[in-house]
C-alpha cells in the first residue's frame, strides 16, 4: 500500500513532520493518537515540528482507526437568544481544553427538525451530543441510542430523566419569582409563558408558578393565563393588551425576552415600573441588569453548564459511556433588582 506524503494537495502530512521531528512517522502517529506513551523530549520536538510546517491533523481519516473523531455536537432551540449564546460560548471553550471542536445546530422549537439534525451529526462521526431539554422525537433519540454514543441533556435538571442531565431546577424557578410577588402583596397577577408543548423548560417554570397559587389556595383565572412566543415585539403586543384589559398589579414572565417586551409595553402605555405594575423574569440575560429599573429574575447559570457539559461529555467518550445516568443540578441565583415592589394599598 503506497504510502501518502501528504494529507491534501499542498499541505503537510505526517511523514513531512517525522522527517523534521526526526522520528519514524509511526512515532508522530502514536503522538496524536496517544501522546502520553511518546517520552517528553520526542513529543516537544514533533510539536515544533508540527507548528513549523502548518501541519493540522487530519481527524476523519484518523478516525476510522480510533475511537474519536473530535467532535462533539450541540444541539439549541435557537442561537437567537443571548443566554445560549452564553451557553455555546462556554461549550465550545471548554472543549477546546480537551482538544475537540464543536458541531452546532439551532432547531428553532421545532423538535421534528431536530430529527435530521441529528442525523447530520450522525453521518459526520461525533464523540457526543449534548440536546437542551428533556423533550426530544422519538426517532431522534432512538438513531442516538442505536449508535451507541453519549448523550447528555442539559439546561433543565431532572431528578428522573432518562438521560444524563446537566441544569437548572425550572420549577423552583418559577415559584421563587411567583412566591416574591405573592410575597410582596400582589394576588392579580398575570402568568405569560412560552408554549409549554415540546418545551419542558416552560412547562416546568408554569408548573412551578401553579404551585405557589396552589398552596396559597388562590386560582388565577384564564384570563391572566397567556402564551407568548420568545419574542420581544410579540411579548410587547401582548403586554399592551394585557395591561389595557386585564390590568394586573404584577407579571410573571417565562424567561426575560417576555419580561422586556412587557416593560416596553408598560413604557408605551406611561406606567410605571414597579409603581404601577411589578414584572419579573427568568433567565437573566445580557441586558437584564442595566435596564431602567432593573429586571427582578433568576440568573440561570449559562456558562457554567456549557463547561460542565463539555467536560461530562468528554469522560463519557474517553470512559466508553459509564451505564450509571448520573444527574447534576446547577444553582441558580435570585436577582431582586428594581422591578418589583409591595402592592400598594389605596
Amino acid at each position: 500500500m503506497a504510502k501518502r506524503s501528504r494529507s491534501r494537495k499542498g499541505a503537510p502530512g505526517i511523514i513531512e513532520v517525522a522527517a523534521r521531528a526526526g522520528v519514524s512517522p509511526a512515532t508522530v502517529s502514536r503522538f496524536f493518537n496517544t501522546p502520553d506513551v511518546v517520552k517528553s523530549p520526542t513529543r516537544k520536538r514533533i510539536e515544533q515540528a508540527a507548528s513549523d510546517l502548518g501541519y493540522i491533523r487530519d481527524r476523519m481519516a484518523g478516525s476510522m482507526h480510533n475511537r474519536f473523531s473530535g467532535t462533539i455536537g450541540l444541539i439549541v432551540p435557537t442561537i437567537d437568544n443571548a443566554i445560549f449564546s452564553e451557553l455555546i460560548e462556554a461549550f465550545s471553550s471548554q472543549l477546546l481544553v480537551h482538544d475537540r471542536t464543536m458541531l452546532i445546530a439551532a432547531h428553532g422549537y421545532d423538535l421534528k427538525r431536530e430529527v435530521g439534525i441529528v442525523r447530520s451529526l450522525l453521518e459526520r462521526r461525533i464523540d457526543g451530543i449534548a440536546l437542551v431539554g428533556q423533550d426530544h422525537d422519538t426517532i431522534a433519540m432512538n438513531m442516538l441510542a442505536q449508535r451507541n454514543i453519549p448523550v447528555i441533556s442539559i439546561w433543565n435538571y431532572d431528578q428522573d430523566s432518562y438521560l444524563p442531565c446537566i441544569g437548572a431546577d425550572n420549577f423552583a424557578a418559577g415559584r421563587t419569582v411567583t412566591k416574591h410577588l405573592l410575597d410582596l402583596g400582589h394576588r392579580n397577577i398575570s402568568l405569560v409563558f412560552a408554549d409549554t408543548v415540546g418545551n419542558d423548560r416552560a412547562r416546568e417554570r408554569l408548573r412551578g408558578a401553579l404551585s405557589v397559587f396552589e398552596e396559597m389556595q388562590l386560582q388565577p383565572s384564564g384570563q391572566n393565563l397567556h402564551t407568548c412566543p420568545y419574542d420581544v415585539g410579540e411579548a410587547k403586543k401582548l403586554g399592551i393588551d394585557i395591561l389595557t384589559s386585564v390590568k394586573p398589579s404584577a407579571i410573571v414572565c417565562g424567561n426575560d425576552i417576555i419580561s422586556h417586551g412587557a416593560i416596553y409595553a408598560c413604557q408605551a402605555l406611561g406606567m410605571r415600573v414597579p409603581e404601577d405594575v411589578s414584572i419579573v423574569g427568568i433567565g437573566d440575560f445580557r441586558g437584564s441588569a442595566h435596564m431602567e429599573p432593573g429586571l427582578t429574575t433568576i440568573r440561570l447559570p449559562a456558562k457554567r453548564i456549557g463547561s460542565l457539559a463539555a467536560d461530562k461529555l468528554v469522560a463519557m467518550n474517553e470512559s466508553g459511556m459509564p451505564s450509571k445516568v448520573t444527574h447534576q443540578k446547577v444553582e441558580m441565583n435570585f436577582m431582586d433588582r428594581g422591578s418589583t415592589a409591595a402592592l400598594q394599598t389605596p
